[in-house]
């Protein structure tokens, strides 16, 4: 195998046309010079230089790895330089995917700090509800994911590097015009006669459980993934709700009274990613900063 010290020696070699001149011009000894152009040629299987003299002269293979030499060792010295600017956060990506209210909370202050700190980093953010956005980060599409689950599922993440955020609980919604909308809190067992309005399938799912376990099924009449749009119907009064705090805080309910839901129900907001992805700067700078805005 030709190594580049190696070639960067007989390059230095047929520039000086000695050995002692290629030793000043490297900053090493003369015997050290001899010793790697052995090494250099005992790889390549073929004489690499003729001595005539005092004089190097190149033969053809000697020529021909010369004439290669530049172009590999400017490629390594790029190379060299661009993981250099990767490693100390002067360049470098990280793809992010997130659920929407997650997105519209957690993640932009995030990603002002990084870029104020590392304007170098660049970060590409999609969204998906989990399991999905897991799955893309298992899959190699992504590498960080903004995920949450209700209540610890034993094996789930086992084989990924979990970061915890925060803990999310849930908001009542209701109509202004509602008999509990001026309630300090509600229970779920109080809104067993009115029509729901759900949002995600796992928000969904976890609000049935809820609700079972309270002694009813909810009648589900309206059903949508865009909060917003949740928001919305509460407010027009065809419904309650149950939505993430942060949901409640990303979008200002019109026509709707936000109230505590007795019990607590809450949610795990979390960062996953793998565990050879958590040692990469950037991914690692992008978890420190969504946990830092986390936690305010």
């Amino acid at each position: 195998m030709i190594e580049a010290r190696h070639l960067r020696v007989l390059r230095a070699v047929s520039t000086t046309g000695s050995f002692s001149a290629a030793a000043r011009e490297l900053g090493c000894t003369q015997p050290a010079v001899s010793q790697q152009m052995k090494a250099l040629e005992s790889s390549a299987g073929t004489t690499l230089l003729i001595r005539t003299g005092r004089e190097m002269r190149l033969t053809q293979a000697g020529e021909a790895l010369v004439r290669h030499a530049s172009g590999i060792l400017a490629g390594l010295t790029a190379a060299e330089e661009e993981v250099a600017a990767i490693a100390g956060l002067r360049a470098g990506r990280v793809r992010l995917v997130s659920f929407p209210s997650g997105s519209s909370t957690l993640v932009p202050g995030a990603l002002a700090a990084l870029r104020a700190e590392h304007p170098g980093t660049r970060v590409s953010l999609v969204e998906a509800e989990p399991p999905r956005s897991v799955d893309l980060l298992r899959e190699g599409d992504c590498d960080i994911a903004l995920a949450f689950r209700y209540g610890a599922t034993g094996g789930e993440w086992d084989d990924l590097v979990v970061r915890p955020l925060l803990t999310d609980r849930l908001i009542g919604l209701l109509p202004e015009g509602h008999r509990l909308a001026e309630a300090s809190s509600v229970s779920i067992g109080e809104l067993a006669e009115e029509s729901w309005i759900a949002g995600c399938p796992r928000c969904r799912r976890q609000l049935v459980e809820v609700c079972e376990e309270s002694g009813f099924a909810p009648r589900i009449d309206f059903a949508t993934d865009d909060y917003p749009a949740v928001m919305g119907l509460v407010g027009a009064g065809l419904g309650v709700a149950v939505l993430p705090e942060l949901a409640v805080e990303s979008v200002r309910p019109k026509g709707a009274r936000a109230v505590p839901v007795e019990p607590a129900i809450e949610r795990e907001i979390v960062a996953l990613t793998l565990p050879d992805l958590a040692r990469v700067p950037a991914v690692a700078a992008t978890l420190d900063q969504l946990a830092r805005t986390a936690a305010r």
